[in-house]
């Protein structure tokens, strides 16, 4: 039997391929619509900041974190070199951090604070340090919450009840993201025959597979439409 892609996403097997795999891409969009979410809370929208902030994560936290990720363990087993992989994670955290230094001459020297803590969770996530930012909560609090919370304040310079509560729910739908992908993975890099029995149904590997990913699929469609519909509001 030949084992399936490492993620339902994974285009191993050439240099481009290897290369889109270690993105995420539909992780990465899922995430940056929280980065839209935030800054849509606002009551005016900047777009010039709005794709600063969007560069900024998608260096930091697409490329960035995602290549020390396949650094660490090399989870996806992706043909990317070490040399390539080090210049992927830490020049996408390097320009991450610059954005968030320009960010401190247009908006406030606050954005600094905001990039370091970036930069600390994209690299603390990856490398698995401390450990309570590799957990589910921490995941949820980097990948979810934080994103909401700076798209916002670089719109509106202070945080708000409103903007607190989206955070939260962002935290805890990326804390479903991690609960649906974790047996996700399991099954596609550890096992090549897997099965279940409900009743008289028996489920084979690739329908075990469709309960967990299925949902995450179709959850990224709907976080992006979110995003998006909420931007709209503001420019339509």
């Amino acid at each position: 039997m030949t084992r399936s892609a490492p993620a339902f996403y994974a285009r191993t097997g050439s240099p481009i391929g290897d290369l889109i795999t270690v993105l995420h891409i539909p992780y990465t969009v899922w995430h940056l619509s929280y980065v839209v979410i935030g800054a849509s809370l606002a009551t005016s929208v900047d777009g010039l900041i709005l794709v600063g902030t969007l560069v900024a994560f998608a260096f930091g936290l697409g490329v960035g974190a995602h290549a020390l990720d396949e650094l660490h363990d090399r989870p996806l087993s992706t043909s990317l070199s070490t040399a390539q992989l080090r210049l992927l994670g830490w020049g996408g955290l390097a320009i991450g951090g610059a954005m968030a230094a320009i960010a401190s001459f247009v908006i406030s020297p606050v954005a600094l604070i905001w990039g370091a803590a970036g930069v600390a969770f994209a690299a603390g996530y990856a490398l698995e340090w401390p450990k309570w930012v590799h957990s589910t909560v921490g995941f949820g609090l980097a990948w979810g919450a934080f994103p909401v919370l700076v798209g916002y304040w670089g719109q509106a310079g202070a945080p708000s009840l409103a903007v607190v509560t989206v955070a939260a729910a962002a935290a805890v739908l990326s804390m479903v993201q991690r609960a649906l992908s974790t047996p996700a993975r399991m099954v596609r890099r550890e096992v090549e025959v897997a099965s279940a029995s409900i009743g008289e149904h028996i489920w084979n590997r690739s329908e075990l597979l469709a309960t967990w990913e299925r949902p995450l699929k179709l959850l990224v469609v709907a976080h992006v439409l979110l995003a998006s519909g909420l931007l709209i509001s503001h420019w339509l």
